[in-house]
């Protein structure tokens, strides 16, 4: 498990806060810190426009009188005293809740892996705009792109030092990298806009700038003269992984226990029941070596490795946290986290691949629309409803075809989980791992 000497003391400083929360009258009691350290760089034509660096330490502070709660926040420094008493009164006054708790005794983690989730590296604020820099410049040089809408850079960490009342203590710390540009081809009312960029736990795993804005460059190229299609119905639709991964996280939104438990799921009713084709399995773990979603323990202090919460198109299991879980009957599977409250979430999402490669995929659709970027928040998570502005590229005789912009696809998630095909190309860099995906039967608006 690493650590710092930084984080032993902000573990020291919670165990303290907990002991003046008894104090003060408090039942039971968490601490939470939050640790942040970023630092950034953004430039446009060559030329610096920003540079960020900010770190910050918050602690949360709850606490339960019988089944009341309350939750008082503070930065480093604040009077601790009056900063658990301020909570105890607050509990005192608020009304009861009948789901209110910390994490069962036996559920606690006394021990958890090593993830390597930490680089000491520092890159300067240098180094930075160097990187920014050089991924515009090469963006820039590609044939037909004609300006830049900017390129940066970022270093940062994520830290959580969590101790509650009955016996709870650990700390861990994530680092994180970045570099992205965004650029422009075309110009006037046919200009269109693409950009790449890659984020790693481990500075060294960073794709190279020169990579990131060549990628962009070219991808921007691509969409220049778009045309519009006519509307249809039954049409194939190809998911980049780029927007797929979306379309996996609706999956996702939609097996959270909190969801379930206010009926604002599409599949509230449906545990244990087919939702998706039979060779989908979706694999939650928060356990993978370097993975940008790992955490060795959850916002509770439980530690649960990988879980099947989609078997071979099955739902399995929800998301829960303790106070989730006894609302719905059931025990925490270790997925809280700490935000305004504590919530349920995923770890490291991972699809298992299909059979074909990505260009398989789309030679066996034959005649259809890949997308590449979705537009719009037309998703209605009650009912599955779905509806998107999209644009991408019109495929004719297996082969990617000619760019296309200004188009709704639509149908219903229960239908389009029930009708995919999965390829085989899963990156396992991003939180929701999942592969271009293709979709029967969807309708599209276009002229």
């Amino acid at each position: 498990m690493s650590t710092t000497k930084q984080s032993d003391g902000l573990l020291a400083t919670a165990e303290r806060l907990i002991g003046r929360a008894r104090a003060a009258g408090a039942d039971q009691a968490d601490v939470l810190v939050v640790r942040r350290r970023s630092r950034s760089a953004s430039i446009r034509n060559g030329k610096v426009e920003n540079t960020e660096s900010s770190e910050s330490d918050d602690f949360s502070v709850r606490v339960f009188v019988g089944q009341k709660v309350a939750t008082v926040n503070a930065g480093q420094g604040a009077d601790e005293t009056a900063l658990t008493e301020r909570a105890v009164a607050m509990a005192r006054v608020s009304p009861e809740d009948p789901h209110a708790c910390l994490a069962d005794a036996d559920m606690l983690a006394s021990d958890w892996p090593e993830l390597d989730l930490f680089d000491p590296a520092e890159p300067s604020s240098e180094n930075l705009v160097e990187a920014a820099i050089e991924a515009e410049a090469t963006a820039l040089e590609v044939p037909g792109v004609s300006s830049s809408v900017g390129a940066g850079a970022g270093a940062g960490l994520f830290g959580m030092v969590l101790a509650t009342s009955h016996g709870f203590s650990g700390t861990f710390e994530r680092s994180g990298f970045s570099r992205s540009v965004s650029v422009i081809a075309g110009e006037g009312v046919k200009m269109e806009r693409d950009y790449d960029f890659d984020s790693r736990v481990f500075y060294q795993d960073l794709d190279d700038a020169a990579s990131i804005g060549k990628r962009a460059g070219e991808r921007v190229v691509a969409r220049v003269n778009p045309r519009k299609v006519k509307t249809g119905s039954n049409i194939n639709v190809v998911f980049d992984p780029r927007v797929s991964r979306g379309l996996i996280g609706h999956l996702v939104s939609a097996i959270n226990g909190a969801a379930v438990a206010r009926k604002t799921s599409f599949l509230k009713d449906m545990m244990d029941k087919q939702v998706a084709i039979e060779g989908l399995t979706l694999v939650d773990n928060p356990f993978v070596r370097r993975g940008p979603g790992s955490r060795p323990f959850d916002g509770e202090g439980v530690s649960v490795g990988a879980l099947t919460m989609v078997e071979d198109g099955i739902l399995r299991q929800w998301y829960l946290t303790t106070g989730v879980g006894r609302e719905l009957g059931l025990k925490s599977n270790g997925r809280a986290s700490r935000g305004g409250g504590v919530s349920p979430s995923s770890t490291n999402v991972i699809v298992n691949p299909g059979a074909l490669s990505r260009k398989e995929l789309i030679a066996s659709v034959g005649t259809g629309f890949y997308v590449t970027e979705l537009i719009g928040q037309g998703v209605n998570q009650v009912t599955g409803e779905y509806s998107r502005g999209a644009s991408g590229f019109w495929i004719e005789n297996g082969e990617i075809s000619f760019p296309v912009s200004e188009v709704t696809i639509a149908s219903n998630l229960k239908d389009m989980f029930r009708r995919m095909t999965l390829a085989n190309d899963i990156d396992t860099k991003y939180s929701i791992a999942a592969p271009t995906i293709a979709v029967e039967g969807m309708t599209l608006a276009g002229d």
